[in-house]
């Protein structure tokens, strides 16, 4: 008698496994059809991705006001998120190119241009990372490097393109 329940439970429990194993859905629908890997996780809230993406906006808004000292604080947050967030999901171009910026703006221009760097080194037509590296490159005196970053941006007609150039002949006419 006890062997029939015990039969029974254990028939129970693997059907049960394998209808609950088979209802799980494993359909590709929204997989990205670029072949990229998935960056689902760029969207959570509380990742710190995000975190450094919300800190990034706050740094930008104490810079835009003139509250240097609070946008170098929040600035150092945002590497400090982005660094997690880098080590969560390596070789993420945006990631790498909002470090690169930050640290820019933290006046570390060596880390900044480490980081574009390796952003390029996986996408070379990158728009963000060509624009701030090009503005590195003209904060450090580097023009004729910033006008290859200016060359990989005029493809894509955007505004990256037009403000690199703006800042390059800004810089050519400061000199004259």
């Amino acid at each position: 008698m006890i062997i029939k329940y015990l039969t029974l439970i254990l028939l129970t429990f693997f059907i049960n496994n394998y209808v609950y194993s088979a209802a799980i859905s494993t359909s590709t629908s929204g997989a990205k059809s670029d072949g990229r890997q998935d960056d689902t996780y760029l969207e959570v809230k509380n990742s710190n991705y995000k975190k450094g993406q919300d800190a990034l906006k706050q740094a930008k808004k104490y810079a835009k006001k003139g509250k240097k000292n609070k946008a170098k604080k929040r600035f150092n947050d945002v590497i400090k998120y982005l660094i997690l967030a880098n080590e969560e999901n390596p070789n993420e171009p945006d990631i790498l190119n909002y470090l690169g910026y930050s640290f820019r703006k933290v006046d570390d221009f060596m880390m900044a241009e480490i980081y574009f760097e390796q952003g390029l080194a996986i996408d070379p037509q990158h728009i963000g990372i060509n624009e701030y590296l090009g503005e590195l490159y003209i904060e450090t005196n580097r023009i004729d490097r910033a006008k290859e970053r200016l060359s990989v941006l005029k493809s894509c007609d955007c505004k990256e393109y037009k403000q690199l150039k703006e800042i390059i002949e800004g810089t050519q006419k400061s000199k004259y």
